[in-house]
């Protein structure tokens, strides 16, 4: 068994706990964790761990965010997803941005273990649980995923949206000015095809970016 240095993406505490204890059983050794994008950015440059594990659903954002960021970075780490959702777009949008496994959060420890195991050989593992999306399947999805178009950028600014942020709110936090915030929101609109903010929720929430839409 290898032995390797994991970081924690979840924004669950008691899950977080659960996978530490788990792999401190198996030998491994668990360098650092995280609840959101930007804490987890920090965490993984500073500490360089082996493996990433990490959840797609995090606080207002999703983990392909980091996935993204991770690939723009250049950031060595091997990144296993682990996660409750099974939506081949988003198999396929993971397997895009890199991802060395990906695990379904229903699936047994030891399907967790043998991905991380075959992530730090340097392979990939797909979860048993989704055989069904051979390579093939995987690299259709990605060429067909209109998500996959965004930029990083065009991706925060409309996570940001569809969570209720304001161009001024959203144009403070990313250093940008709110015409240039509105230039991105326009142009993510037309690649997406959806006609106004009401229907960027609803694409959202169907994507599986945010749990529920905004009154």
């Amino acid at each position: 068994m290898i032995v390797t240095r994991i970081f924690l993406v979840d924004d669950h505490a008691m899950v977080r706990e659960g996978l530490r204890a788990v792999f401190a059983a198996n030998g491994h050794d668990v360098v650092g964790e995280a609840a959101d994008v930007p804490a987890a950015m920090e965490g993984i440059v500073r500490l360089a761990p082996g493996i990433v594990l990490l959840d797609l659903g995090l606080e207002g954002r999703s983990g392909l965010d980091l996935l993204a960021r991770l690939q723009q970075r250049g950031v060595t780490a091997r990144v296993v997803v682990l996660t409750m959702s099974s939506q081949p777009r988003h198999v396929a949008e993971a397997w895009r941005l890199g991802a060395a496994g990906y695990v379904l959060k229903g699936s047994h420890t030891s399907t967790v273990l043998q991905a991380i195991d075959t992530a730090q050989r340097g392979g990939r593992f797909l979860d048993p649980a989704l055989k069904a999306l051979n390579g093939d399947l995987v690299g259709g999805f990605a060429a067909e995923d209109r998500l996959s178009s965004l930029s990083l950028r065009e991706r925060e600014v409309m996570l940001l949206v569809v969570n209720g942020r304001s161009s001024a709110a959203i144009g403070a936090q990313l250093s940008l000015s709110s015409k240039t915030v509105d230039t991105y929101r326009s142009r993510l609109m037309l690649k997406l095809d959806v006609p106004d903010l009401a229907a960027l929720v609803r694409y959202a929430v169907r994507e599986g970016l945010i749990e529920t839409a905004i009154e």
